[in-house]
């Protein structure tokens, strides 16, 4: 199956303003284990992860998101009525319609922005990103919120040690605006992705939707939980996110030793230490919090780029790297000048 790839150049459109919420409670690995057969020991050694974040009973997607824009909001000095755009990636919709989106904008006073989902799992947010790109740049539209957000506490199976230890809920947000208006930190240059659908068995939650709605007989099976092919997952991870990083840099005209921090979706340690080996990129040009937060699905790379930008670790004129990748399969890469 030949696999479709679009790179996309130079878009001017500029990130103003960064945002983040996570939920409350915090899970940590010996919590886990009293409820599966796991250890501290044995999920820190594989995945990195010491504990992650789990939204309270009630709290929606859609919370977390509408927390998220308005810090990003807050940030940028941007008013809610005078965006044009929302986009949420997300895996976790508070529903199957109206969109995370549409409940977003009325929960934050968006009421002149079109608002619709994006579903490309951990590749996301960063799928959203060249989506705003592409509107802004399109048409008369200047002001975009991207938005990743993820419940994945919802989707869990609590009994598969596999896959409980990997994931967290949180949401991330960006203000994304047209570099017309004089603005120019934060200018995206450069952006990748891609899909290979011959690949949906690896990653993905079977049941729930059309194909295979949840029903008395098959309820106790879960299907409406996460399951995965950790092995094969992992190394095709690996492969595209350097082939998808490289594209964007080369793009760019820019090659890794051009690059001041990398900011990668935050799955697995040990997928992230392959992959900086592979680009030839050292350690600590890595922002890695996966040791908080474990796996957020298309909220992982919003949050680490506000935690990094809040906490002093951009500067003015320094190149990121932000890359993805995720069930479908889908990877992404965006290459952004601060």
């Amino acid at each position: 199956m030949k696999k479709k790839e679009i790179s996309t150049k130079a878009c001017t459109c500029s990130i103003i303003g960064t945002g983040s919420h996570m939920p409350e409670r915090v899970m940590t690995n010996d919590d886990l284990a009293k409820i599966v057969d796991t250890s501290d020991e044995w999920i820190t050694t594989r995945t990195g992860i010491r504990s992650r974040r789990i939204a309270a009973e009630g709290e929606a997607t859609s919370d977390l998101a509408s927390a998220a824009a308005r810090n990003a909001l807050e940030m940028a000095g941007v008013k809610p009525d005078e965006l044009d755009l929302i986009i949420v990636a997300t895996v976790t919709p508070d529903m199957f319609f109206p969109s995370t989106a549409c409940v977003v904008q009325k929960k934050i006073g968006a009421k002149n922005a079109v608002g619709f989902d994006i579903s490309a799992a951990c590749s996301g947010f960063l799928f959203a990103l060249q989506t705003a790109r592409h509107y802004l740049n399109g048409g008369p539209r200047k002001t975009a919120l991207v938005i990743g957000a993820e419940k994945l506490s919802s989707l869990i199976n609590w009994q598969d040690r596999n896959t409980c230890v990997l994931f967290g809920d949180g949401a991330g947000a960006v203000v994304l605006r047209s570099d017309d208006s004089g603005v120019v930190q934060g200018q995206v240059l450069s952006s990748v992705m891609g899909s290979d659908g011959s690949q949906t068995d690896l990653l993905k939650v079977p049941g729930g939707g059309s194909f295979l709605p949840v029903t008395p007989e098959n309820v106790a099976s879960r299907p409406n939980t996460i399951h995965m092919e950790g092995r094969e997952t992992f190394k095709h991870a690996v492969t595209r996110m350097c082939q998808a990083s490289e594209q964007a840099l080369k793009d760019a005209g820019l090659t890794t030793d051009d690059v001041t921090l990398v900011i990668p979706h935050q799955a697995n340690a040990r997928i992230l230490a392959v992959m900086a080996d592979r680009l030839g990129i050292a350690a600590e040009r890595m922002f890695i919090n996966l040791d908080k937060y474990g796996n957020t699905s298309a909220a992982t790379i919003p949050v680490a780029l506000d935690e990094a930008n809040r906490g002093g670790l951009i500067k003015r004129g320094d190149v990121l790297l932000l890359v993805a990748f995720g069930g479908g399969l889908t990877w992404a890469s965006a290459v952004i000048r601060w």
